[in-house]
């Protein structure tokens, strides 16, 4: 028998040896198609030797025919020839052990490595999320210094102000603008600049600027900006205010309508509530106020009482009267109003320096007198008469102890009179206001905004001011 290829030598072993080792002679066909023959033929003289082909022939059809001896079967362990068949055998089946074995391990690694690629995509996802966290982190930290940086830039503006140090101005401008790029390439790609560095930088610029700033926070009034109205209410007179020593981060606002006959204050939790909102607290008073002149100042209000040349001074959070003083030699009741009126005789103020009030005496022939308050006491610390008629004034406000007054209420309207507590000296000015809707029935200044809250027929304004100061080299 021919055998073709080494493939089938394992499969003919395992299934056909055992059937050929139990022949003594066979005649088999070896072309494709034939037969098994075991008719008889001529066998050879030892047939316990060896396997042999004895005689071959060709049939009737043209095909071959082989005689095969097989030795005997108690012979087949001597046969050199089938223990080499066994032996090949033996290491066919060994191979495929080991290829089982070999994929038994193999399974176990791939499970393993599987095992080992979720853990790998779990930190993945993990390290991704510490990623997008700090990147947020970072995003926050980055607004809250953009959000100071916004809170420093408009103090530029006034540095500019200042001639005299002109190049102190110069290397803040420079500092701001070089902070203000870092930020901008922050902006583009966060987390390329060191954060602390950037922050301590911008601290530093924040504590001399507003060192700078505490050494400007008095100075004469060169200019008054155009007017922001805030919001339309009320009748056409009142006043409306918030407390220049109020805490950090409180921003209340206290609206009191009317001029007279009234003793309801409301109190608004913040600007944005008083521009957008009616959400307020209403305080009674336990008299009715007099004219426009109220201030609220470190968390009491500050009214003149109606009728009467009494000051009270009313806290708000207990609602009870701290003080009650009177204000000597004081015209009253329409005596000595402004020139628009509604019973302003007595008109209290605040400035950098502390109350005062502002009213007119019989002794000062009408004219105007300021006298310095003691806020606690409400006793008169300093006295100053000027030579101007209060009835002739529109309004007035107090800037670092001086004294502005108006020349009408109405139209076009300038701040045209200075007087100067701390030389007791007067001159006259000319800085003009828009007066924009014609009638202003009350102006007063807030040092901590630096601005002039104005009741205008019935809209509330307010109006920046701006400040000249000659910084000195020793002041720096």
């Amino acid at each position: 028998v021919v055998l073709s290829t080494m493939a089938m030598i394992t499969n003919w072993m395992s299934q056909t040896l055992p059937s050929l080792v139990g022949l003594n002679t066979t005649k088999l066909t070896a072309a494709t198609g034939g037969t098994l023959d075991r008719s008889t033929g001529v066998l050879p003289t030892n047939p316990e030797e060896s396997w042999q082909v004895y005689s071959s022939a060709q049939d009737s059809e043209g095909r071959c025919i082989c005689t095969v001896v097989a030795p005997q079967q108690t012979m087949c362990s001597r046969d050199a020839r089938t223990k080499q068949l066994r032996q090949l055998l033996e290491k066919v089946q060994n191979m495929s052990q080991s290829i089982e074995v070999l994929d038994r391990r193999t399974q176990r690694d791939l499970q393993y490595v599987e095992k080992m690629e979720n853990q790998m995509r779990g930190l993945e996802t993990k390290f991704k999320q510490v990623e997008e966290s700090h990147k947020q982190h970072l995003a926050r930290q980055f607004k809250a210094i953009k959000a100071k940086m916004e809170e420093l830039r408009p103090l530029i503006p006034v540095l500019e102000e200042y001639k005299a140090d002109a190049k102190l101005v110069l290397q803040f401008k420079e500092e701001v603008q070089n902070l203000t790029s870092v930020l901008n390439e922050l902006q583009e790609e966060i987390g390329a600049y060191d954060y602390e560095e950037l922050q301590n930088r911008v601290s530093n610029l924040e504590e001399r600027l507003r060192a700078c700033m505490q050494k400007l926070a008095c100075g004469k009034l060169t200019g008054i900006s155009d007017p922001i109205t805030i919001k339309t209410s009320g009748s056409r007179f009142g006043s409306w205010m918030t407390d220049p020593l109020a805490p950090e981060g409180e921003n209340k606002v206290w609206y009191m309508d009317s001029y007279h006959n009234n003793r309801f204050v409301r109190e608004y939790k913040s600007m944005a509530d008083f521009m957008n909102t009616d959400n307020f607290t209403s305080h009674r008073l336990p008299h009715p106020w007099s004219g426009t002149g109220q201030v609220v100042y470190n968390g009491s209000i500050y009214f003149n009482k109606y009728q009467s040349h009494i000051i009270i001074r009313f806290d708000l959070k207990t609602e009870t009267i701290l003080k009650t003083r009177s204000l000597d030699y004081a015209g009253y009741n329409n005596m000595y109003h402004y020139a628009w009126g509604g019973h302003s005789d007595i008109d209290l103020m605040v400035d950098e320096n502390g109350l005062w009030a502002v009213y007119a005496t019989n002794q000062n022939a009408g004219n105007i007198v300021i006298s310095k308050l003691d806020p606690n006491t409400l006793q008169s610390l300093q006295t100053w008469n000027t030579s101007y008629p209060k009835r002739s004034a529109g309004e007035a406000f107090i800037i670092c102890g001086t004294l502005y007054v108006t020349n009408g209420y109405s139209g076009g309207t300038k701040v045209h009179y200075a007087y100067q507590t701390n030389a007791s000296t007067y001159e006259y000015i000319d800085i003009p206001f828009q007066n924009k809707y014609s009638h202003i029935s009350m102006l007063d200044y807030n040092p901590k905004d630096r601005a002039l809250y104005a009741w205008n027929n019935g809209h509330q304004i307010l109006y920046n001011v701006t400040l000249f100061h000659v910084i000195r080299s020793d002041e720096l």
